[in-house]
């Protein structure tokens, strides 16, 4: 396992394109030659073939075929390409996250993203690929590790914490279906219910009016919807015992239920998540926050937030710009700082 030295320096990059164009084109030539090696690691006859991979799409999410087109034909149209970007069974991975549903006066939801800062594709993209505007952090290049549409519904993913793989999508274009079609938290469990995934995961809900949900998605069982605001890296108990010991998913779970009082402030909320053990700086051995997100439904805005820095974005105002974090390894935290490119 490569351990980080002293620090390591990495660029979050907002992008504001509407539709498929030259700066997702730029994403995508930075990060496809990785993406590439790592989705036929185990063999490109491993991976289901393009026609597999667009009956997949045709059959659960027909209404994103058109932007899944302009996504391939902008990355080149090639059959290797298409067959990533359907996102249909993937290879497995996983990462560690914890995320809190606040509701109230101002609904909002509170996620850390905890993951490998050497495997981060660091792209906040903006976009209107279906006419409605979805502000996110991407994965797998256009797929959503967490997002909010103008709408006001906000939805972001965390790792079940089971090695179950099965028939489905990766999760983040699922989650890119729920923000371009959905509007209400009903709705996108809807959808969450219907969509086969190929792994575990805790997806958290919020809209507008203050609904929410956290769904449990599995390629083994059905979707079930749990009367829980808090999630990180287990769901109704921990199956995979070392991945959770790892990952402090337990305990976690315990510090971030102490943070939801029926009169918890995002302020608090927010402070909370950026003490240990929610927050975690152990980036070599690819478990460290890598960032905040605060997703505040009211007026479909998100902040990004390391300590002493929070960077506020909306669906109604987003802007190109670049911003430059410092990781450390162990307990050294963030030193978050602006390169000034926009």
């Amino acid at each position: 396992m490569k351990i980080l030295q002293d620090a390591m320096d990495f660029k979050f990059e907002a992008i504001n394109e509407d539709v498929p164009g030259p700066k997702w084109r730029r994403v995508f030539d930075r990060h496809w030659p990785v993406y590439s090696r790592w989705f036929v690691r185990e063999g490109v006859r491993s991976r289901p073939t393009y026609s597999v991979s667009l009956n997949a799409l045709r059959t659960h999410m027909p209404k994103l075929l058109p932007t899944y087109e302009a996504i391939v034909e902008t990355a080149g149209g090639g059959d290797l390409e298409a067959r990533f970007l359907s996102m249909w069974c993937p290879p497995f991975y996983v990462g560690g996250c914890s995320q809190a549903i606040v509701t109230g006066a101002e609904p909002s939801l509170i996620r850390n993203y905890d993951y490998s800062p050497r495997l981060l594709e660091g792209t906040w993209l903006a976009s209107r690929f279906n006419g409605k505007r979805v502000v996110a952090v991407v994965d797998c290049l256009w797929g959503v590790l967490d997002g909010i549409n103008e709408d006001g519904l906000a939805v972001s993913l965390a790792f079940g914490g089971r090695t179950a793989v099965g028939q489905g999508f990766g999760m983040p274009i699922v989650l890119r279906y729920v923000l371009e079609f959905a509007n209400t938290t009903a709705a996108a469990v809807a959808m969450l219910r219907d969509i086969p995934v190929h792994m575990s995961y805790s997806i958290a809900v919020i809209d507008r009016q203050g609904n929410y949900a956290t769904v449990y998605v599995n390629p083994d069982r059905p979707a079930e919807v749990v009367e829980r605001r808090v999630s990180t890296n287990h769901q109704h108990g921990v199956e995979w015992a070392c991945y959770a010991e790892i990952t402090n998913s337990v305990e976690r779970e315990a510090a971030v239920e102490k943070l939801l009082p029926a009169s918890a402030s995002i302020k608090d909320v927010l402070s909370g998540f950026h003490r240990p053990p929610v927050y975690q700086t152990h980036y070599g051995r690819d478990c460290g926050t890598l960032y905040t997100a605060v997703y505040r439904p009211l007026d479909a805005s998100v902040e990004l937030v390391w300590p002493g820095s929070v960077w506020r974005q909306s669906c109604a105002d987003f802007q190109d710009e670049v911003r430059t974090i410092r990781f450390n390894d162990g307990d050294f935290g963030l030193a978050p700082t602006l390169n000034g490119a926009r």
